[in-house]
C-alpha cells in the first residue's frame, strides 16, 4: 500500500456508541501528531513500548504547547517496508501526523541513534573523584569535552581518574580550579554535606556549576545553595536531578500530564542492588572520609542519597507535591555478623516510605542493599493504563476499557515477562533504516551523560550569547533579562529544583529515622 496518507484533519472519527476523546502523541524531534481514539476493544492490551532515539532533545525544560492541528507533511512509504521494519514512525507519517524526511536513505539519522556534535568548548573541573566523580569522568570521555583539571584529596581517587583524563591538571585543593580563569565550569561530586562550601564559593568565582543531587544535608544548606544560584544571574546552575535531561522521560511529561493514563491511582518506586555501601579503607580516618554515606549525621541515607532521583521524577511528572510522608526503615542484613564480622551501621539498609499527594494519590518507594532482583524502576498506575519506566525504556499497559489509540496492531510485538506485549518506539526509524526488524542498536547515553551534555552544552549557549553584550548589561538588569530571554537552554534541572527534591529527601529520611508520618507543608518547598 503506497501513497500519501490521508491527514487526519480530512478523516471521519470511527462512529461509536462509546464516547471518545482526542489523544495527543510524540514523535520525531519534538513534533506532535493528534487523533480521536477510537473505542475500546474487548481485549485485554499488552505492553506498548515507549521509547525516544537519542538525537531526540527538547530544548526547554517545559514541554511544548500541543498544536490545534497535525503539522507538516507525510511520506509515502511501501507498505512492505513498514511492515518488515514496523517503525512507528513510520506508521505516525501513514497516519498524517510526524512529517519522516528523515527516514529517506538520504537523510536518515546514523543506525545508532547519534548526531556527532562538535565537542563542548567550555574547560570544566570536577571536584570529587569517588564512585560518582568516576563516573561523571567516565560520562565526559565520550563527548570529548575539556575536562581541564580534576581535584580531589586521596591521591589513589586522583590517579585513577588521570588514567582517563591523562591531559587534565591534577590538584587537592579545589581553590586552584576556582582561580583558573581558563576553566568556565565545575562539577561538585563531593560528598552531599561538602557541597555547600564548594559551591558557594564556585559562585562567587564565576564558575558554572553543575551539583550532584540532593543539594546539601540540611534544609539551610540547600536553601543557602539555591539562593546564590538564583543570584548569580550570567552563570548556569544545575542541579544533579539528571532524569529531568533524559530525553525519554521529556517525551513522557505530556503524556503522562494529558490524562492518557485516565485518574491516576497509585506510583511504586524502587531501587534494590545487593551491596555493602561499605568501602575497604587503609585507616580509621579515611574509613570514616570514604564511607560518609553510613553515617547518619551527615548522610540522607536511601531515601535521601538514591531515592531522590525517582521521587522527584513523580513530582516532575506529575505536577504536584506530596503533603506528607510516611517512612520505615531497618538493617536487615549488613548489621549481622558475617564472614568479616559486625558491620555495626547506624543507616538502614532497607527503607520503606509513602508520600501522599493532595488528591489522595500515594507514591509508595522502596529501596535496599540486601537484594538485587528487578533493581529499578517506575509504574505509574491509572484507570485506563499504566506506564513502566525501566532500563531507559518505558511500557504503556492497557485496560480493557481504555480508549484506543488505532496505531497499537501495527506496533512491534515483543514478548514481556510471558505476555505478547506490543512495542512502541517514537520517532525510531531505525529498524527501517538497517532492515532488520528484531535488532536494535544499543541505548549508548544514559541519563547521567544526558544531563552532562545539557549542562556543558548550555554554557558553550551562554558564554556566547552573553559575550557581545556583556559590558552593556553590566550595571542593567533589564537588558541582562533581555539577553538571558535568547538564549535557549536544554533541559535540565535548576536550582529551584534541585532545592525542593532535597528538601523533601531531608524530610523522608526524617520519617524513615523516626518511623513516623511526617506533614510536608508548603512553605517547605519555598525558597524564600
Amino acid at each position: 500500500m503506497c501513497g500519501t496518507p490521508t491527514p487526519l484533519s480530512a478523516r471521519t472519527p470511527r462512529k461509536s456508541a462509546r464516547p471518545t476523546r482526542n489523544i495527543f502523541w510524540a514523535g520525531s524531534s519534538g513534533r506532535w501528531a493528534w487523533r480521536k481514539a477510537v473505542p475500546s476493544r474487548t481485549k485485554a492490551q499488552a505492553p506498548v513500548q515507549i521509547r525516544m532515539t537519542n538525537d531526540e532533545r527538547m530544548t526547554k525544560p517545559e514541554y511544548p504547547s500541543l498544536p490545534s492541528e497535525a503539522q507538516g507533511d507525510s511520506q509515502a512509504f511501501n507498505r512492505r517496508d513498514f511492515l518488515k521494519g514496523g517503525s512507528v514512525a513510520t506508521l505516525m507519517a501513514m497516519m498524517g501526523g510526524v512529517p519522516l524526511a528523515s527516514c529517506s536513505a538520504q537523510t536518515n539519522p546514523p543506525a545508532s541513534g547519534e548526531i556527532k556534535l562538535p565537542p563542548p568548548e567550555a574547560k570544566v573541573g570536577v571536584i570529587g573523584l569517588g564512585t560518582r566523580g568516576r563516573e561523571i569522568v567516565n560520562a565526559l570521555v565520550p563527548m570529548e569535552a575539556h575536562v581541564a583539571a580534576i581535584c580531589d584529596t586521596y591521591p589513589a581517587a586522583l590517579s585513577r581518574c588521570a588514567r582517563e583524563v591523562p591531559k587534565a591538571t591534577q590538584t587537592k585543593e579545589c581553590q586552584s580550579i576556582l582561580d583558573d580563569k581558563e576553566i568556565k565550569a565545575v562539577i561538585v561530586a563531593t560528598p552531599t554535606h561538602q557541597h555547600k562550601e564548594i559551591v558557594l564559593a564556585a559562585l562567587k568565582a564565576g564558575k558554572h556549576v553543575y551539583c550532584e543531587a540532593p543539594l546539601a544535608h540540611t534544609i539551610e544548606d540547600a536553601r543557602a545553595i539555591a539562593q546564590a544560584a538564583k543570584a548569580a544571574r550570567q552563570q548556569i546552575f544545575q542541579a544533579g536531578l539528571q532524569n529531568r535531561a533524559d530525553p525519554e522521560r521529556i517525551f513522557l511529561v505530556p503524556f503522562i500530564r494529558s490524562g492518557a493514563l485516565g485518574q491516576m491511582a497509585v506510583v511504586r518506586a524502587q531501587w534494590h542492588k545487593k551491596q555493602s555501601w561499605r568501602f575497604p579503607s587503609p585507616n580509621a580516618d579515611r574509613e570514616k572520609a570514604i564511607n560518609w554515606r553510613l553515617d547518619k549525621g551527615v548522610s540522607l541515607g536511601l531515601i535521601g542519597e538514591i531515592g531522590c532521583h525517582q521521587i522527584d521524577e513523580v513530582n516532575w511528572f506529575l505536577n504536584a507535591r506530596p503533603v506528607a510522608v510516611t517512612g520505615f526503615g531497618s538493617i536487615t542484613l549488613w548489621n549481622k555478623s558475617n564472614k568479616d564480622g559486625p558491620d555495626n551501621r547506624e543507616v538502614p539498609d532497607t527503607v520503606q516510605a509513602t508520600f501522599e499527594y493532595p488528591d489522595g494519590m500515594p507514591l509508595i518507594y522502596d529501596a535496599t542493599l540486601a537484594n538485587s532482583f528487578e533493581l529499578d524502576y517506575q509504574i505509574y498506575y491509572g484507570s485506563y493504563s499504566a506506564v513502566m519506566l525501566r532500563d531507559n525504556k518505558a511500557w504503556l499497559f492497557q485496560e480493557v476499557d481504555s480508549p484506543q489509540q488505532g496505531w497499537e496492531i501495527y506496533a512491534r510485538k515483543d514478548q514481556f515477562y510471558g505476555t505478547k506485549g506490543i512495542a512502541l518506539e517514537a520517532g525510531a526509524s531505525k529498524s527501517v533504516q538497517v532492515k532488520k526488524p528484531v535488532e536494535e542498536p544499543p541505548f549508548t547515553h544514559t541519563t547521567l551523560a544526558f544531563a552532562l551534555e545539557a549542562f556543558l552544552r548550555n554554557v558553550d549557549d551562554l558564554e556566547a550569547g552573553l559575550a557581545p553584550v556583556r559590558d552593556m548589561i553590566k550595571d542593567d538588569p533589564e537588558a541582562l533579562t533581555t539577553a538571558l530571554s535568547t538564549v535557549k537552554k536544554r533541559a535540565a534541572a535548576g536550582y529551584h529544583e534541585g532545592f525542593q527534591a532535597t528538601a523533601l529527601a531531608i524530610k523522608a529520611n526524617e520519617a524513615v529515622m523516626a518511623g513516623k508520618r511526617v506533614e510536608l507543608k508548603p512553605e517547605l518547598y519555598e525558597l524564600s
